[in-house]
């Protein structure tokens, strides 16, 4: 019998995400804390972490998360304020493999979510819906689970230390946006061997200065300026929560992440041989031809955190990224032995990349040198609730019929609408996590760009002509 009314949209494909105080209020969190509990002891878990970054409302809605999963009788770790790659690592450490994590990652100040991880699995999908279910349904384990307190950090920071070993020290500048990561970095890159000049490193969850998101490149200026008029070597920036990693060269060039992905394959290829190697939809074409010529073997796959975790569970992949800045690290030394743990760790993922850059003199020139096409940022299309996952299926039934798409190589649906040309690529997809239809392109030049532009307007001007564009 149906008891329970919650609001569908905030369980997302790979999250749940809501409005603070409309879609997302203690009572609501209570709850899916009391379903995470009844899963877990479902799946013979005892113990889960939780943790929260920045936001206002974080340690409010962590106590009614606590409230929940130990009303089911299962027992919490509370770290605290985190970066939410340190719950992920928490899991690991002690070995309890359960973790949420309170967070609006990107989302506006008013947002908040949760990121889960039970017994080892990434929640996504149907895992999600199941929770949802269970509220619903009043499906509930009963008990009285207790809570303890934990500071993760010191761990963390002594586990990376260990695992990275620079060439020669560096000077960096790191922007953390006022999200949870100014939290950590610059203890983290200090301990590595770094000097850390610091930029919006007080967490603030009102995000004072720009928003915590370096997909966005209006967000990295302030990083850019302070790579021009300082003696930082290169720059670092992160989201909200600390799993995803910007990078800017002394020249202000933004490296994103895909490209980064270039020099992080041929650093772990040159130690794992022949290993998998998956990035998502909105990556370059540059990187299936690289990864292949140093002897690897590129997957491209969907968009998503949990996504990419659970591929690289099934396909044991050393490396995987994402373009919107997660990077992935599940590689072994030269030695055999495990470095990471295969999840999104933006500060991490920092560390690897000043381990790579300290055996230059001249980090930003290795960064500059990757290969490169002329590309778009990430572009959205705001639509209502609900219109663009229907959209994208209306043109990916199209496609298999369609001519629109003149000179096209390959048409790849996995993740929305992927058009390959010799000379370039169009994607189209529907984000998971807000109602926008996003947008990527790239081409060997500008013309060729705008010729891909212009056969994507014409195709979705036709099946919705209402929408506006951002090209």
């Amino acid at each position: 019998m149906q008891t329970t009314n919650t609001p569908k949209e905030i369980f997302k494909a790979y999250d749940i995400r809501g409005i603070v105080g409309k879609t997302l209020t203690p009572e609501i969190v209570e709850s899916i804390g009391h379903a995470l509990g009844s899963e877990a002891k479902q799946r013979l878990q005892t113990e889960i972490c939780i943790g929260y970054d920045g936001r206002l409302s974080g340690p409010e809605l962590a106590d009614a998360l606590s409230i929940g999963i130990r009303k089911a009788g299962v027992n919490v770790v509370n770290l605290g304020m985190v970066a939410t790659p340190m719950v992920y690592f928490a899991a690991h450490h002690l070995k309890n493999n359960c973790g949420v994590m309170v967070t609006g990652s990107h989302n506006p100040p008013d947002y908040n979510g949760l990121k889960m991880v039970l017994a080892g699995e990434t929640l996504s999908n149907d895992s999600i819906q199941s929770l949802r279910h269970r509220i619903e349904y009043n499906l509930f384990t009963y008990g009285e689970g207790l809570e303890r307190s934990y500071d993760i950090a010191p761990n963390y920071i002594a586990e990376i230390k260990a695992d990275i070993n620079l060439t020669r020290p560096l000077q960096i500048t790191v922007d953390c946006g006022n999200g949870v990561a100014g939290a950590f970095a610059k203890t983290l890159y200090n301990a590595i061997g770094c000097r850390v000049d610091e930029l919006f490193c007080e967490v603030d969850g009102h995000f004072p200065n720009h928003h915590p998101d370096p997909s966005v490149p209006e967000n990295l200026n302030d990083l850019i300026n302070a790579l021009k008029t300082t003696r930082s070597e290169i720059g670092l920036a992160f989201d909200g929560d600390g799993d995803r990693l910007g990078v800017v060269t002394k020249e202000g060039n933004i490296i994103y992440p895909d490209r980064q992905m270039l020099l992080f394959a041929q650093d772990v290829l040159s130690r794992n041989t022949g290993a998998t190697i998956i990035f998502d939809v909105k990556s370059t074409r540059n990187l299936s031809p690289w990864i292949r010529e140093l002897g690897g073997n590129p997957i491209m796959w969907k968009t998503g955190h949990s996504l990419v975790k659970a591929k690289i569970k099934e396909t044991n992949a050393a490396l995987a990224g994402e373009m919107s800045g997660h990077i992935f690290f599940n590689d072994k030394d030269s030695n055999g032995k495990k470095r990471w743990y295969g999840f999104d760790d933006g500060l991490y993922a920092g560390a690897r990349l000043l381990e790579i850059l300290s055996n230059f003199t001249n980090p930003s020139e290795i960064l500059n040198s990757l290969p490169d096409s002329t590309s778009t940022p990430e572009q959205h299309i705001q639509m209502q609730e609900g219109e663009p996952h229907a959209l994208i299926k209306k043109l990916q039934a199209q496609s298999k019929v369609s001519t629109k798409f003149a000179g096209a190589v390959e048409i790849i649906t996995i993740d929305g609408l992927r058009v390959e040309y010799a000379d370039g690529f169009g994607l189209m997809r529907a984000s998971n996590t807000t109602p926008v239809i996003v947008l990527r392109f790239e081409a060997d030049s500008e013309a060729v760009l705008k010729r891909i532009q212009a056969q994507f307007r014409d195709v979705i001007w036709d099946a919705a002509p209402h929408v506006a564009l951002p090209f």
